[in-house]
């Protein structure tokens, strides 16, 4: 279902419904947390489940988010005084986005380090960071859509963003093993401030919930949050 809806979701990208692909890698998501929550829950995981489970993630939350940045480059460029080679050339510097997060899963995939955290930006945050963009720009509450439509914005993300999900960046995970606040206590933190955000900002929010994510988590590094919040 996450590889379907990912299927969907370039289909309408290309047709120029930007909304509705957007709203599909959300749905994607949606699928990619259940079907890890399930292995979790039934303790039943197997070697192709997690295969399937990357190669589904590399069209849903890769190659989707290239071909959403592609046509809002495309959109921008209209708007720009660029040579006619120049704007038919630059909107396909997107499609780093798929490369970078095929790579991204694959060393997931045999990165033994990563079974309690991750390293890099995971995939499915990318895609949902970029598939709020659309999103934003149709609702426009905050007069920002001339940031989030102009080229050079679009590609300094691809760049940004691309480079992150290789990083050596630890970043804690969000899997929940039980509720135990001594457990979880970064998790709660990072779960309670996003919906205090989701709530006061709605979509917009998305864009500054990934950065609380990555913030979070270098502080985390730095930081022993066991100590600190030890309550």
């Amino acid at each position: 279902m996450n590889l379907l809806s990912g299927c969907f979701a370039i289909v309408f990208a290309l047709q120029g419904n930007l909304i509705i692909a957007s709203r599909l890698v959300f749905v994607a998501g949606c699928f990619d947390f259940a079907d890890g929550m399930a292995a979790r829950l039934f303790n039943y995981i197997s070697p192709i489940g997690k295969e399937l489970d990357s190669l589904a993630d590399v069209v849903s939350f890769g190659v989707v988010p290239g071909v959403i940045v592609y046509k809002l480059m495309q959109a921008g460029l209209q708007t720009m005084p660029f040579d006619e080679r120049i704007a038919h050339c630059l909107p396909f510097l997107a499609f780093i986005i798929p490369i970078f997060s095929a790579l991204r899963l694959a060393k997931f995939n045999i990165d033994e380090r990563q079974t309690d955290k991750f390293i890099g930006v995971p995939t499915p945050a990318n895609a949902m960071l970029i598939a709020s963009l659309p999103l934003i720009i149709a609702i426009d509450k905050y007069k920002i859509s001339p940031y989030f439509e102009n080229p050079w914005f679009l590609i300094a993300l691809s760049v940004i963003m691309s480079g992150l999900l290789v990083s050596e960046l630890p970043l804690f995970s969000l899997k929940f093993k039980n509720i135990s606040w001594q457990d979880n206590k970064i998790r709660f933190i990072f779960v309670a401030i996003s919906l205090a955000l989701f709530i006061i900002l709605h979509i917009t929010a998305v864009p500054f919930i990934v950065l609380l994510y990555i913030v979070l988590s270098i502080i985390n590094n730095r930081v022993n949050f066991s100590k600190v919040l030890n309550f």
